[in-house]
């Protein structure tokens, strides 16, 4: 059966993506050769960094993980498509860069946050990116209180209510569509153990542990795959 069939004949798709999905877009995977340095961006994007050098912490972040000119891809418009004509049910996504709700998609599981959702650490404001990206050092509210990134930091625990609804989605889905990630971060492994169907599909441009139980495996880039559907 191919990609194209399997969509055809599942009303209960579910999606979980890597940074992969968001290259086109031109944001880095930190983790790849052409990234900005994984050793140096999971101590620095660290809990423990933050609070220890948050001048030097906030210096990274700009630099490397806000975009604010990014826009959706092919893969992102794709996926909400798919949502629109009732086939999606859920998307689960590695990345914090907000760009499958700004696509249109509506049922978004961001399991690392969003670099859209800031807090004020003494009163709770929020603040979009843009506070924090024109901002000069550490980002302060109105109150005098440091602004922190609305992502999931190394070494902070995920929001259990996200595995939990991730875990559901995947255990009820009748195809799950695994894209742009290796599957080797925590919790790839736990959500498509969740799966218990047999339309497992992978779309990564390299190999991934787990294509060994995929029903269909894709080499290629996402947005070009899922451009395509």
């Amino acid at each position: 059966m191919t990609f194209e069939e399997m969509i055809e004949r599942s009303e209960h798709i579910v999606f979980f993506g890597g940074a992969g999905v968001s290259t086109a877009s031109g944001i880095p995977d930190f983790r790849s050769a052409e990234g900005i340095g994984g050793e140096r961006a999971e101590e620095v994007l660290s809990h423990d960094f933050f609070v220890n050098r948050t001048e030097e912490f906030f210096d990274f972040y700009r630099k490397n993980l806000l975009f604010p000119d990014a826009v959706p891809n092919a893969a992102h418009y794709a996926l909400a498509k798919l949502e629109k004509r009732g086939k999606l049910k859920a998307v689960i996504t590695q990345n914090v860069d907000g760009l499958h709700r700004k696509a249109g998609s509506n049922v978004v599981y961001e399991l690392h946050g969003n670099v859209n959702y800031n807090y004020c650490m003494n009163c709770g404001k929020r603040h979009g990116a843009e506070y924090v990206a024109g901002s000069n050092g550490v980002p302060r509210c109105v109150c005098g209180g440091v602004v922190k990134p609305g992502i999931v930091l190394y070494g902070e625990p995920l929001d259990s209510y996200m595995l939990r609804m991730a875990n559901a989605f995947a255990m009820a889905a009748r195809m799950l569509i695994v894209a742009g990630t290796s599957l080797s971060v925590f919790p790839a492994s736990d959500i498509v153990d969740s799966y218990m169907g047999n339309r497992f599909v992978i779309i990564n441009e390299t190999p991934t542990e787990f294509d060994s139980r995929a029903d269909l495996v894709i080499r290629g880039r996402v947005e070009e795959v899922l451009g395509n559907i």
